[in-house]
């Protein structure tokens, strides 16, 4: 179907367009939910109430569908009604078949209404799709597949050719997937594309998530290849792999804790009454307690919110020049305006935080489909999903977050027998927490596999030709697997160990400001912590003086201050100098050499030594004064100056005078370099 006009969409002047953006929104979160009842609904016992939720879904996006006019959705979703209609009156009993049918179904929604949103070219092809959702309501069962698919697979736009060789190595390590061959002599076309036939009976979702490892999921389109739908497999070729038959075998699966699912718990709250009404309660909906609005709009807020607290500290700092006998009525207004500011601050940054529920409610569906395909039993358990962190970090998080959930389950979790075998329950857990320390949150990814081994990792290293010992601690080992490239696999796969490493993980937590740690038992387990800043808008620090400038030193890196003569620091080769700090040498990094502070007078004879942290190494920055501890409104510098070389952000301070952030990392760097 081609993109729907706006003439269509109006009536008598009145534009529907103007409510795209509520209906997709709605349908996002409608999709997700209806994704999460799937997961934690029990196939053998299904509530009423559970698949009405679900009913209530398709219902939802079939009505905005059609009102729109996007005929493919309406059409998809009104099958959906059909299927679930009949299930929630109890005509057909719900089986594992129609929860996998269920599940791809909105799948294809997400991308069908993604290319209305612009974000996708193509939308994929629902027809066999929704004959396969009309056999299950018609009351029939679906035929095992045992035979290939033949595809077409077209990706781009690309700016080479050479994604070909990489998608080709791929199906040699895995010789299970099928085979794979480029079009049209394997030219790149004009328009950037490369296109391929590929016969496999893999699911296109394990497809795109194989690809993925190489190009972006939003260059990848795959449809059915015209000469031959599906090839039989009499025709003499190879069957379904072992890894896909296990999806519908009871012996392997993913499980999910329904307690740690927040639609789970809405769910089970609520009694199974068959006669119970679908309508919600009056005043009860969630439409009559929220308001939507756009995210600019709370980015403006909080930028104005942000320029109050500066000028609130300018008023302070002015107020204290005054006589407060005089001005008592004045000093006690600013006062109450100090207070009310930092509360008007409080809550406006809590419009932009949201619960890791957001975050890890991806992860049930995404374990469920390893699972099947790695052969083994996972068990999900999420705590702390109310915990709030700022809706840009957990944009950013996302994608480090997944790849150390697929590391555990691919590398990390056992299989069933192996875990027998090593007097283990045969289903494994993976656990996902976050809980809040001060002003920064800890995200925890904990598994209960089959953890590191010492001795394959110092031989890996020595392979690598990375300086290693046999006395080396077991952090000292763990901190190898940081190393660029580095994998102790002992094959690769399609679900983890392709080019995207732990260091890659390591440098995007660590961009957002934030420290990743690694900590594993051989047959017990592995946990991975990752702590971040609540925000960046807003940051706790600590003034120091240098000179006549004012800098400020992230509070969650100081570990602690201290004043030192110069007799206390310790000339080295090279120029530089180290301080003695309980028993341990420190690099001192002296901030009027790094950023050029002119000193007028008489020679420094004593300082501040100010020892900060990063990356888990330390260093002591030398000051002249400690001026206090405050909450800072962080500026963007290279967004509104320039880049600057050890310099994070800067703010401004309540006389009006601008003071750098420092980036600690990037000291730590430099002086460890």
């Amino acid at each position: 179907m081609g993109e729907v006009s706006n003439q269509g969409l109006q009536s008598g002047g009145f534009d529907l367009t103007q409510f795209y953006g509520v209906f997709f929104e709605e349908a996002a979160e409608n999709l997700a939910n209806m994704e999460t009842l799937l997961l934690a609904i029990d196939v053998d016992a299904a509530s009423d109430e559970e698949l009405n939720a679900v009913f209530r879904v398709a219902h939802s996006i079939k009505g905005g569908a059609a009102t729109f006019g996007f005929s493919e959705v309406a059409e998809l979703t009104h099958e959906l009604e059909t299927l679930l209609d009949r299930l929630r009156k109890h005509e057909l009993k719900l089986r594992r078949d129609m929860v996998d049918v269920l599940l791809e179904a909105g799948d294809v929604l997400r991308a069908q209404l993604a290319r209305h949103q612009g974000a996708a070219q193509d939308s994929p092809d629902a027809t066999d799709l929704i004959a396969r959702i009309r056999k299950l309501a018609a009351g029939e069962k679906l035929a095992a597949d045992t035979g290939l698919r033949r595809l077409h697979v077209r990706i781009g736009p690309l700016n080479d050719g050479a994604v070909a060789d990489s998608l080709a190595e791929l199906f040699r390590d895995i010789p299970t997937l099928g085979s794979i061959a480029a079009l049209d002599g394997g030219a790149l076309s004009a328009d950037g594309y490369r296109e391929f036939r590929v016969e496999t009976s893999s699911p296109d979702s394990e497809l795109v998530e194989l690809f993925s490892f190489h190009v972006g999921k939003d260059q990848i389109r795959i449809s059915e290849f015209a000469e031959a739908a599906r090839i039989d497999a009499a025709d003499g070729r190879a069957n379904e792999p072992p890894a896909a038959k296990r999806a519908d075998d009871p012996g392997y699966g993913f499980f999910v804790d329904p307690a740690s699912l927040p639609a789970a718990k809405a769910v089970a709250a609520a009694p199974a009454d068959a006669k119970k009404s679908e309508k919600p309660a009056s005043g009860a909906t969630p439409e009559s307690t929220t308001l939507r609005v756009s995210v600019e709009k709370v980015d403006q807020l909080i930028n104005l919110v942000g320029e109050l607290v500066i000028t609130q500290a300018m008023l302070t700092q002015q107020a204290r020049q005054l006589d407060p006998v005089q001005h008592q009525a004045l000093l006690s207004g600013v006062a109450d305006l100090e207070r009310n500011t930092r509360l008007l601050q409080d809550a406006v940054m809590s419009i932009r935080m949201i619960p890791m529920a957001f975050v890890f409610s991806r992860f049930p569906r995404m374990l469920r489909d390893l699972a099947a395909r790695l052969g083994k039993q996972i068990e999900l358990k999420t705590v702390g999903e109310a915990t709030e962190l700022d809706k840009g970090l957990i944009e950013k998080i996302i994608d480090p977050l997944t790849h150390l959930v697929r590391n555990s389950a691919d590398h990390g979790i056992e299989t069933p027998a192996a875990r027998v075998a090593a007097g283990k329950p045969s289903t494994g857990r993976i656990t996902l927490s976050a809980v809040h320390q001060g002003g920064s949150i800890l995200i925890e990814v904990r598994d209960d596999g089959a953890g590191l081994k010492r001795d394959r990792i110092l031989a890996k290293a020595r392979e690598r030709g990375i300086p290693v010992r046999d006395d080396m601690t077991d952090q000292e080992v763990w901190a190898l697997i940081w190393a660029p490239g580095f994998s102790t696999a002992d094959q690769l796969s399609d679900v983890s160990g392709r080019g995207v490493g732990m260091d890659v993980v390591r440098k995007n937590i660590a961009a957002l400001g934030g420290t990743v740690e690694l900590d594993s038992a051989e047959g017990y387990g592995t946990r991975v912590s990752v702590r971040l800043p609540l925000t960046l808008a807003i940051m706790d620090g600590m003034s120091i003086g240098v000179g006549d400038e004012i800098y400020i030193v992230p509070l969650a890196s100081v570990v602690e201050s201290f004043r030192v003569e110069d007799v206390a620091l310790q000339s080295i080769a090279g120029g530089g100098r180290v301080v003695k700090v309980r028993e341990q040498f420190l690099p001192v990094v002296p901030l009027d050499e790094v950023f050029a502070v002119p000193r007028f007078g008489d020679a420094r004879g004593a300082g501040i030594v100010v020892v900060v942290e990063a990356e888990g190494q330390r260093v002591a920055l030398l000051v002249d004064e400690l001026i206090g501890q405050h909450q800072v409104v962080v500026k963007n510098l290279e967004a509104n100056y320039r880049r600057v070389q050890g310099v994070s952000g800067a703010t401004i301070l309540g006389d009006g005078r601008v003071a750098l952030i420092i980036d600690v990392a990037s000291l730590v760097r430099r002086a460890r370099h």
